[in-house]
């Protein structure tokens, strides 16, 4: 697990773009924050401080003179903001505007044209067909859609909020209950303030890493979340085309291989009415079990001078709002960490089964995605940047084990089957132990479902003994062989 749990800075090790290369510190990415500033939040505009540490960087650019009024008034919003845990308004503009920077590459956004159109809806189509073959759940894409990096900002958002408001949420909360009642009324301004910074400082990080997310994804479920729109399978061409640069793999059969991962992440969310709210439940778990040091904030808020901002930006250096991490927030985590190894092992093994046979760099597709969460890609760091955990690529590849595992042994529909009911799935433990987990007898949920639909309609006590029907004793199983 991550130790820098969501606004609280990047991880120091972590690089720009899964290649192992250290962020430009000047660079006003995301990895402006390092190791010593656990929000980002650098020297305010015009206090010193303009360089790679200031969070409003990627807001105000290069602080010329000409710029400070601007500045001042942005800042002044910034601080009158009154709205949720995260400014999004700031973090849609940051978003936005890192992405208009372009990637470290070199590479700018650009829209979307109608032959690129073409291609993704062509090639999601042909994907569909394929796995139509590997599993037994249906399409769950009803359209196809191709974005630039701006419309995938655009199209994500709200499911950004939904998984970063329980986080930030939950801190703001903490910071605020530190104070004793009679203290806060007097406080009110200070903590006024530190609740609209708070929502800055979280929506600029935010802003920052789903900008730099944005250069870097091929898809709307890249981190095993679906963070677009129900039913839209989406591919980014410009991506998709920065992907297969350097693999010496024909541009068709790397459109067609990522197709067929988002569109198997398609059909698992469409199909799987639990999961979602699964996955993103354990995440509002994390937030639940969020807890403060209060004798550091208590020591930290008691000293603050308001009229000082120097002194403010020291204590928050200091990691003054540092979460601790306890057992129910381990417990979280460790659920999330299963069920997006589940998800992800799943996509793995269906996608090689449907791209082996027909494409001739399915096994190198395979293993640069493998290799890219093995090294921290951008969608992984930004993750335990936002939830505070890593996700382990052992978990990714003994999943996918054992659903290839299932898929022998039970075949498309057997496998498939656990998906019916969370309580199926394999478990921790059982990824450690994947052959036990295969050729152990599995709960059936089919027959209970049927006993307790008939009772909900009052069916009648003759009906109820077909459950039994293998009995020793035949009386009233109509279906029995020996009745007849």
């Amino acid at each position: 697990m991550s130790d820098t749990p969501f606004g609280f800075g990047l991880p120091p090790e972590e690089p720009e773009d899964g290649d192992g290369k250290k962020k430009d510190p000047a660079g006003g990415g995301q990895g402006s924050g390092g190791p010593q500033n656990p929000f980002g939040f650098g020297g305010l505009p015009g206090m010193g401080g303009m360089g790679g540490d200031n969070p409003f960087a990627a807001m105000f650019g290069s602080m010329n003179p000409n710029d400070l009024g601007a500045a001042f008034q942005q800042l002044g919003q910034m601080l009158s903001y009154e709205g949720g845990p995260v400014n999004w308004d700031m973090a849609k503009d940051i978003a936005r505007q890192t992405v208009a920077q372009g990637t470290s590459d070199g590479t700018k956004d650009a829209s979307v044209g109608p032959a690129e159109r073409s291609a993704v809806e062509e090639a999601v189509r042909l994907a569909d067909h394929w796995l139509d073959g590997v599993t037994s759940l249906p399409s769950g894409a009803t359209t196809a859609v191709a974005w630039s990096r701006a419309e995938w900002v655009e199209a994500t958002l709200p499911a950004w909020k939904q998984l970063v408001d329980p986080v930030a949420e939950r801190v703001g909360a903490a910071m605020g209950d530190v104070l004793p009642e009679e203290m806060q009324a007097m406080a009110g301004p200070l903590i006024g303030m530190m609740r609209s910074m708070g929502g800055a400082m979280f929506g600029q990080q935010i802003g920052q890493a789903v900008g730099v997310l944005a250069g870097e994804v091929t898809g709307s479920t890249d981190i095993g979340l679906p963070l677009g729109p129900a039913g839209k399978a989406a591919l980014l061409p410009l991506n998709v085309a920065a992907f297969g640069k350097d693999l010496s793999v024909d541009e068709n059969e790397v459109r067609l291989y990522l197709a067929l991962r988002e569109a198997a992440h398609q059909r698992l969310f469409a199909h799987v009415p639990w999961l979602r709210s699964h996955l993103f439940g354990a995440v509002e778990g994390y937030a639940r079990g969020i807890t403060v040091d209060t004798s550091k904030l208590e020591e930290a808020v008691g000293g603050l001078d308001p009229s000082n901002p120097e002194q403010l930006q020291e204590a928050l250096q200091q990691g003054m709002f540092q979460p601790e991490e306890t057992p129910a927030q381990k417990a979280a985590l460790a659920r999330l960490e299963t069920a997006l190894a589940l998800v992800e092992g799943w996509v793995d093994a269906v996608v090689h089964e449907a791209a082996k046979p027909r494409l001739t760099s399915a096994d190198a597709l395979r293993e640069t995605l493998r290799r890219r969460r093995a090294t921290g890609g951008p969608a992984e760091q930004t993750f335990a940047t936002l939830v505070g955990m890593q996700l382990r690529p052992r978990r990714l590849r003994d999943a996918a084990r054992l659903w290839a595992s299932l898929t022998d042994a039970r075949g498309h529909e057997g496998r498939d089957g656990l998906w019916e009911h969370p309580d199926m799935l394999p478990t921790a433990a059982d990824l450690d132990d994947p052959d036990g987990f295969v050729h152990r007898e599995q709960m059936d949920f089919s027959e209970l479902d049927k006993m307790l639909g008939e009772a909900a309609n009052g069916s009648s006590p003759q009906e109820k003994p077909k459950l039994t029907k293998d009995d020793e004793g035949n009386e009233g199983d109509e279906g029995n062989e020996g009745a007849k």
